[in-house]
């Protein structure tokens, strides 16, 4: 599978029946715990399917329930649209931030992507076995 092929019939469809590899990703999102994230790529890869492209449309069709803030874009940047809420849900949960340099528009922080990066395997962070 190529990176621009669908993952799992990923498509906007029966809204009563979410897509095969939507409820992996969604089962990944729920797993990070707070203060951590993980990319689109990362989730991609630890699902062994798709790439970060199936990985943020699934989110982004079907994240709402889940804690969307926790899977990011792997230059620690905030989602574009979302910063605001985003951003006071990292507070919220200590999630390791980069205050932004003066020159930058909007001076929104990153995350900290070196500090903030969760890869799955942390003891007693939660079980990822079964996605």
């Amino acid at each position: 599978m190529t990176n621009d092929e669908p993952a799992g019939g990923l498509v906007a469809g029966d809204p009563h029946r979410l897509p095969e590899y939507a409820e992996r990703v969604l089962d990944v999102a729920e797993l990070i715990p707070p203060g951590r994230v993980m990319t689109y790529g990362d989730v991609a890869e630890w699902l062994g399917e798709g790439g970060p492209r199936q990985v943020g449309r699934a989110m982004a069709l079907y994240g709402g329930a889940v804690p969307w803030w926790r899977v990011v874009r792997s230059d620690g940047v905030l989602l574009p649209g979302h910063e605001l809420r985003a951003l006071d849900h990292y507070r919220e949960e200590a999630t390791p931030l980069r205050e932004a340099p003066r020159a930058a528009q909007g001076h929104l922080p990153r995350l900290d992507m070196r500090r903030a990066r969760w890869d799955g395997t942390d003891p007693g962070d939660g079980d990822m076995a079964h996605i």
